[in-house]
Formats: C-alpha cells, sequence, structure tokens
C-alpha cells in the first residue's frame, strides 16, 4: 500500500457523481478507472447502485461513487435509487456535479443543484461533453449562471468520453480531498462483486441491442458464477422484464437478438476476468419487478 511521505502529503477520501440521467456519469467513471466497471447507455437510469471505483496515484487515492441520475422516485426501484443518491452525498468528502453542457438547463438542473446546496459539501462543477460544441463559448453562459447559484472549488469542461480534460479534473480531485492515508488497497479498482459487475455488462448489451423498445424494464441477476477452473468460468445469468412481449423482444426472431447479446458481453467478461467463460443468458417474466423487495435485494439495489 501507498504510504505518506514526510515531504508530500497523500490525500484520499470519497466523490460523489451526481447529475440528471445521461450526464455521462458512467462513462466518466470508467474513463477514469481505467476499466468498465459501470454499465454506459445513451438511455437514462442506466445506473441503478451505488458503484465506486478507485483511482490510486502518487499524490493520492480517490473513490468515486457513481450515483444514479437523479429523477422523479416512482416504483420502489426509483425511490431506492434516489435514495442511493442521498446517501452518497452524505457520506463523501466532495461532490461533483456533473452537466451534459450541450442541453439547455430545466428543471432537473435545477433539484441537482439543489441537492449539491443541501449537502454543504465543498464542489467541483464538470461541463461534460464538450467534443460535441463547435462552439466553445457557448460553455460561457453555463459557467456564469452556475457561479451564481454556488461557491464551486473549481468548474472544469470536459469530454468524458474523449478523454480531454480528465488529466486536469483528477489534479483538481485530490486537490480538493482531505489528508490521510489510503482507504483501499492500490491494485483495487472497484468494490463491486464480479457477480454484480458481470450482470451490469450483460445489461448494458440489451440496453444497447434493444434500442428504445427496452427502456426501463430491464433487469440481470447473476444467478450462477462458477469458476470451474482458474482459466475457466461458468455463469448463468436471468434477464429480468414485465411482459411477455417484452420477453420476445429481448430474445428476438430465432433467438438471434439473445445470442447477439450474449457473444458481446461474453467478449468484455473475458477481458475483465481475465480468462475464458461460458455464459449462459435465460429470460424470466416477473410483473411488476420494480416494485418487489425481494428481487431488488437479490439484484443488490438495497435501501
Amino acid at each position: 500500500m501507498l504510504e505518506q511521505s514526510e515531504s508530500k502529503i497523500f490525500r484520499s477520501g470519497y466523490v460523489a457523481l451526481i447529475g440528471r440521467p445521461n450526464a455521462g456519469k458512467s462513462t466518466l467513471l470508467n474513463r477514469l478507472v481505467g476499466e468498465k466497471i459501470a454499465a454506459v447507455s445513451n438511455k437514462p437510469q442506466t445506473t441503478r447502485h451505488r458503484i465506486q471505483g478507485v483511482i490510486t496515484r502518487e499524490e493520492g487515492q480517490i473513490v468515486l461513487v457513481d450515483t444514479p441520475g437523479v429523477h422523479k422516485p416512482g416504483y420502489l426501484l426509483n425511490r431506492r435509487m434516489m435514495a442511493a443518491v442521498h446517501d452518497a452525498l452524505e457520506g463523501v468528502d466532495l461532490v461533483c456535479l456533473i452537466r451534459d453542457a450541450t442541453v439547455s438547463t430545466g428543471n432537473g438542473d435545477r433539484f441537482v443543484l439543489d441537492l449539491v446546496k443541501k449537502s454543504g459539501k465543498p464542489s467541483l462543477l464538470l461541463l461534460n461533453k464538450t467534443d460535441k460544441l463547435a462552439d466553445k463559448s457557448k460553455l460561457l453562459p453555463l459557467m456564469e449562471w452556475y457561479g451564481q447559484e454556488y461557491d464551486w472549488r473549481a468548474v472544469v469542461p470536459l469530454s468524458a468520453l474523449k478523454g480531454e480534460m480528465v488529466e486536469v479534473l483528477l489534479k483538481e480531485i485530490v486537490e480538493h480531498l482531505p489528508a490521510g492515508a489510503p482507504i483501499f488497497e492500490e491494485d483495487e479498482l472497484t468494490d463491486q462483486p464480479l457477480r454484480q459487475m458481470v450482470a451490469e455488462i450483460v445489461r448494458e448489451k440489451i440496453l444497447q441491442s434493444t434500442g428504445e423498445e427496452i427502456p426501463y424494464v430491464t433487469a440481470v441477476v447473476t444467478e450462477k458464477y462458477e469458476e470451474e477452473r482458474p482459466d475457466f468460468t461458468r455463469i448463468y445469468c436471468a434477464i429480468y422484464v414485465e411482459r411477455p412481449s417484452q420477453k420476445r423482444i429481448i430474445i428476438g426472431k430465432g433467438a438471434e437478438r439473445l445470442k447477439e447479446t450474449g457473444i458481446k458481453a461474453r467478449r468484455d467478461i473475458e477481458q475483465l476476468i481475465g480468462h475464458r467463460c461460458h455464459l449462459e443468458l435465460f429470460v424470466k417474466v416477473e410483473a411488476d419487478w420494480r416494485d418487489k423487495e425481494h428481487l431488488l435485494d437479490d439484484m443488490g439495489i438495497n435501501e
């Protein structure tokens, strides 16, 4: 483990990534950590758990907490997701509000800003998706408006997708963390169990392959994770939907879509675990699973 030297102060702490759905939180988390530990999709509410990513540098250790996108809670699933946001804000040393710089300010942005204000925590403002702005001067009104609303420690325009300005962001984060010893071992990247990371990869591929047909009604649970040999793992994942029609969409004609999902997911899983695996997917219809406590518990989406 890294040790704090006498000549240079080592800093460490927890940092919450908070923002509206589809602001790019999970993309930024994966970019900063250097591994895919959170599901990424262009659909809102992709992240359902508090996912922690660990970045260890010579000057400090950052424990990033990726939270679900801030939205109006409806189902028990959504209420638990929003509870995760509030818990994250209470337990961190620094808050990063990530904002899609390509869209106009709405009520959702004001609601997220209010959460940051209420937390009273030191905060950075991250203006994301700058790669989509041909005219960077469009950032100025945003910076001015947010600057009047809160005393930000720093404002960082960036592109999580392209990796632009992420090194600047890392330096800013470390600079605003308290002095302290590392929280995790130097080689740890996340606190997520492999079973959950595997399920997230499968769910990501489903979201990518189904377009607008299956927006929020899909969940994945890794039911079996059997390490038969050091170089081979057998994995069984259940995909939950709410209606038989959704099951047909996920399976596809002649089971082609489910097969394609499995192939793409297996590639990412094998890269994650570092060896070959057998991945078996099956689809279960469970009406109103988003309101069923035992299923949400199985998925790791806790109170």
